[in-house]
């Protein structure tokens, strides 16, 4: 089972480039982030015709997140608990019925800029949730694995300049403190599992010809169960979808799983 995260930042924008990548690397299950629309204005239908099924947690204009998936779905949960108030569309999860059953949760962490404010307070009470979600999860002992973009660069090997980012809510000590506590429970970061080469990152600013000098970060991560992890057999990144047209300013994650 092939299992993608891709932030697309916006589904009308990105909708060709979206299905193209589709098409060369025919993921089965994508967790996508900032579809940047409501459920009934998401184009489903388009995917459907590609063979998936879709559920979505949409918000207009900002956030959303959704699951497009060649098995079947089961048991969507919308929204991250542990806030009646909150309605930022940031979180869906599901259980992906192949060969192997697989809890698949869907992330979209705030960015938490600027900081100090109201919006990095945000992002650490989001991670409390998080944290609070990723316990429950590992006392289930099923595979399962939480996806998308976290907003965190976990350390500074992930960044081409990291002297740029220490004061940035995606750097800062109490982020990546943050994401620590939740690894630390004993879930496993795929990627770096597989790669410990510098230079591996999933999002390039679209200003100041980013791309083009390969200064970039790694701010999508999958983190697996230890039911999960024992099932993981490679995770990369797709970073060449970057220079195709119309391109996000992330790119795809996946992982392949032995389910």
């Amino acid at each position: 089972m092939k299992i993608a995260t891709y932030n697309i930042n916006g589904i009308k924008a990105r909708l060709a480039a979206l299905s193209d990548w589709l098409k060369e690397a025919d993921p089965d299950v994508v967790l996508l982030q900032e579809i940047k629309s409501v459920d009934e204005n998401f184009p489903r239908e388009h995917f459907q015709d590609m063979g998936y099924s879709v559920e979505t947690h949409g918000q207009k204009s900002f956030n959303g997140v959704a699951i497009l998936s060649k098995f079947p779905l089961e048991d969507v949960v919308r929204g991250l608990p542990g806030d009646d108030d909150d309605e930022q569309a940031r979180w869906i999860e599901a259980t992906v019925m192949g060969e192997k059953a697989v809890r698949v949760c869907g992330l979209y962490l705030p960015n938490g800029n600027p900081v100090p404010g109201p919006k990095y307070d945000y992002k650490l009470a989001w991670m409390e949730r998080l944290l609070t979600r990723a316990k429950e999860l590992l006392m289930d002992e099923e595979p399962a694995l939480m996806a998308g973009d976290y907003n965190i660069i976990p350390q500074d090997l992930d960044a081409a300049h990291p002297e740029n980012w220490h004061q940035d809510a995606l750097a800062r000590p109490e982020s990546r403190a943050a994401y620590r506590r939740i690894l630390n429970l004993g879930f496993t970061e795929a990627f770096r599992t597989r790669n410990q080469s510098p230079e591996q990152y999933s999002f390039w600013d679209f200003q100041r010809g980013a791309w083009q000098r390969n200064d970039g970060i790694r701010i999508d991560h999958f983190l697996l169960t230890p039911q999960c992890a024992d099932l993981l057999e490679d995770c990369q990144i797709d970073a060449q979808i970057r220079g195709y047209e119309k391109p996000s300013d992330h790119v795809p994650v996946w992982v392949k799983l032995d389910a």
